[in-house]
């Protein structure tokens, strides 16, 4: 039986490099010792094939292909994936539209960060899991082990980088497929290698089929909530009540927050009172709104396009009072109106995307301790168009989809059954370079005359 040890209590132990000072066929990041000229990594000899649902231009069309992972290494553990959330970014990665986040995107491409299943292997110095855990693995999968943040347990905010699920560029030898620096494969496969340190455990009495979403919007929501100390008796406003604001609503409530659900629908309140909160705010109403004024110690915005973050201060008390702006937002430029809602009144306006793995663990513990569970729609991964499309156009419902990956998935599955690929409407809205240019006069003057 493998000895159970705390989260964090065994740090990385294998050879790191500078990604900048030293290229990736000098070393062997893993095993620590000189490579032979023309050898990329030791791993390569031994490496899998795995099945995934790959997208193969940013038309957004997927097919069932082989693609080729890294062997196991000692520290390593191997997952027999059975779900796979479907998140909004996926559909901005297939598209193409992150290079600004992670570099050009290679094509084929293997999304999925909100992974479940079963472990099937454990390396030779694994400590935290067992062949037939349960596992999740969320937003990443290494980092360099050895910067402030990552000895903090924030390896998410790694000077040197960390390295994502999928999209990114394995930059430590221990996270892609090979040839070692490519691009890191994601969870819509039928198996996953991931370093133990980078697993997160799921709780027996949690359902495979529900955990996936909590890898990613469960600790998204999760680690404001914690890093500001919302618990008993702090109130809480959550804007928005789609997939980041349900799970919002619930985690704060069973922190004993005060919830108060902020949306420009009057028709989601028996929605948002099903899902625990408090009060319901439409922010359309003027009289509604100013009812509410400096009724609130901490703001989580989830709406993910630009919008009139500003009137939001009005909620605040005077002193001490936070907004913090979830997930990833297409008005960049708009951000930049923060003078707005600082002002002088010392409110705070903050950003997070993404928690930490022992973050995500906190959070996945609370969701299996209080039984919060998100609205999931379980689909075939012939559906993956069907999907893709529905997001693009619009997922206000705050349902969460999930592939049905190890009972769906096969090699003979056909284009033809997937049927026609998204149109991604999305994208040809994108504001054209006058659009923001006009939009960045505006925020001058704006920050000129305040």
């Amino acid at each position: 039986m493998c000895q159970k040890v705390p989260l964090y209590s065994v740090r990385h132990d294998t050879t790191l490099v500078d990604a900048d000072a030293m290229d990736a066929s000098e070393v062997d990041v893993e095993l620590g010792v000189e490579l032979k000229p023309g050898v990329e990594s030791l791993a390569n000899d031994a490496s899998v094939e795995v099945l995934c649902l790959a997208c193969d231009s940013a038309a957004g069309d997927f097919t069932v292909r082989s693609m080729r992972r890294r062997a196991p290494n000692p520290r390593d553990v191997v997952i027999e994936v059975k779900y796979c959330g479907v998140c909004h970014s996926d559909l901005h990665f297939a598209a193409g539209q992150m290079s600004g986040v992670t570099g050009a995107v290679q094509y084929p491409m293997c999304p999925g960060h909100e992974i479940a299943g079963v472990v099937s292997e454990v390396g030779s110095e694994v400590t935290r899991f067992e062949v037939g855990d349960k596992i999740g693995v969320g937003c990443m999968v290494d980092s360099c082990g050895r910067c402030a943040a990552c000895e903090a347990g924030e390896e998410q905010r790694c000077a040197a980088g960390n390295v994502p699920t999928y999209g990114g560029t394995d930059k430590y030898g221990r996270a892609a497929q090979v040839p070692a620096g490519r691009q890191t494969l994601g969870g819509y496969t039928d198996r996953f290698v991931v370093h133990e340190n980078f697993g997160v455990k799921i709780p027996s009495s949690y359902p495979l089929e529900l955990a996936g979403p909590v890898m990613c919007a469960g600790v998204t929501m999760y680690d404001p909530i914690n890093a500001f100390g919302a618990g008993m008796g702090t109130r809480v406003g959550v804007v928005g009540l789609g997939g980041l604001g349900q799970f919002g609503v619930k985690i704060a409530k069973a922190r004993g927050c005060v919830v108060t659900v902020i949306s420009q629908n009057k028709s989601k309140e028996a929605f948002a009172r099903r899902c625990g909160a408090d009060e319901f705010v439409v922010s359309s109403d003027e009289d509604d709104f100013a009812r509410h004024a400096k009724s609130l110690d901490l703001i989580l915005n989830t709406v993910p396009v630009y919008h009139d973050y500003a009137k939001y201060r009005a909620l605040l008390v005077d002193r001490g009072g936070r907004q913090v702006m979830l997930g990833l937002h297409t008005g960049f430029i708009g951000a930049l109106l923060a003078g707005n809602v600082v002002g002088v009144k010392r409110s705070t306006l903050s950003g997070s995307a993404i928690g930490s793995v022992r973050a995500t663990q906190e959070a996945m513990d609370l969701c299996a301790t209080h039984d919060i569970r998100p609205d999931v729609e379980v689909v075939p991964c012939t559906a993956i168009h069907e999907v893709y499309q529905r997001l693009d156009d619009a997922n206000d419902s705050g349902k969460r989809y999930v592939l049905d990956v190890a009972g769906t998935m096969t090699k003979t599955t056909s284009k033809e059954e997937m049927g026609p690929p998204p149109t991604f409407a999305a994208v040809r809205k994108r504001p054209t370079v006058v659009q923001a240019v006009w939009e960045m006069v505006k925020i001058l003057v704006l920050l000129r005359w305040r």
